[in-house]
């Protein structure tokens, strides 16, 4: 009997953050034996966002395990329904349904994040004292490495596009849950989760568990990655 081979994991980041956000869980998993690629995108097109993933998913081999984070959310949402992927990863991340845009979804829970911003330039900025609410359970230094290589997004990106397709609804999904979460409200964490049927995992953390929790992220996708296995294996 062929051994299945192992799922590329394809990561994709937030607004306020970029591709680097998950460098304390990607060498593990390449540890693991798994190909392992973080999407880079602009925060400037909902559109050109999922562009970016699908042409990041051609990079690595099939099948693949789309994890998203924040509004990373949003994007496997809508890239995920590529037939090269078997298995979605949210974390701490919004889920729209289709007809529905993000910023829908946030206003459903507003959250304390959204109080530490300025609008400049057509971009959303994080204000440094947005931190707290962000990855408050970060060092102080830490926390300023975040603020400092914090990339804003357009200001109009979370209402540009409704989703038109989704994959949670056909695909299996896995769900890390913060609960001390001030960015996306817990509570919109919760309803989302349940909408979409995902496997979650609740655990205590700021908004960035890949960078206070990585092993426990870690975990997860390794949870997906078993599962996703043994249904090609059937």
């Amino acid at each position: 009997m062929n051994t299945p081979k192992k799922p590329s994991i394809v990561f994709c980041h937030g607004i306020w953050a970029d591709a680097s956000c998950f460098s304390k869980v990607i060498p593990g998993l390449i540890a693991a034996g798994h190909e392992v690629i973080s999407v880079q995108y602009g925060l400037t097109s909902f559109e050109h966002d999922v562009a970016a993933i699908k042409r990041t998913i051609s990079r690595v081999s099939s099948p693949v395990i789309l994890v998203g984070h924040s509004y990373g959310g949003a994007t496997i949402t809508a890239a995920g329904t590529d037939e090269r992927v078997a298995g979605l990863v949210y974390i701490a991340a919004v889920a729209p349904a289709v007809g529905e845009t993000v910023n829908d979804q946030l206003n459903k829970f507003p959250s304390d994040i959204f109080g530490r911003i300025e609008v400049a330039d057509g971009r959303v900025w994080m204000l440094p004292s947005g931190t707290e609410f962000f990855a408050g359970d970060l060092s102080d230094e830490e926390q300023k490495v975040v603020w400092a290589t914090h990339y804003a997004p357009d200001v109009d990106l979370f209402n540009q596009q409704k989703i038109t397709s989704t994959s949670w609804d056909t695909k299996p999904s896995w769900y890390i849950l913060c609960t001390e979460d001030h960015t996306v409200h817990p509570d919109l964490q919760r309803w989302v989760s349940k909408r979409m049927g995902a496997t979650v995992t609740e655990i205590k953390s700021s908004h960035v568990p890949m960078l206070s929790n990585p092993q426990v992220v870690i975990d997860v996708i390794c949870q997906a990655v078993s599962s996703c296995q043994a249904v090609s294996a059937v």
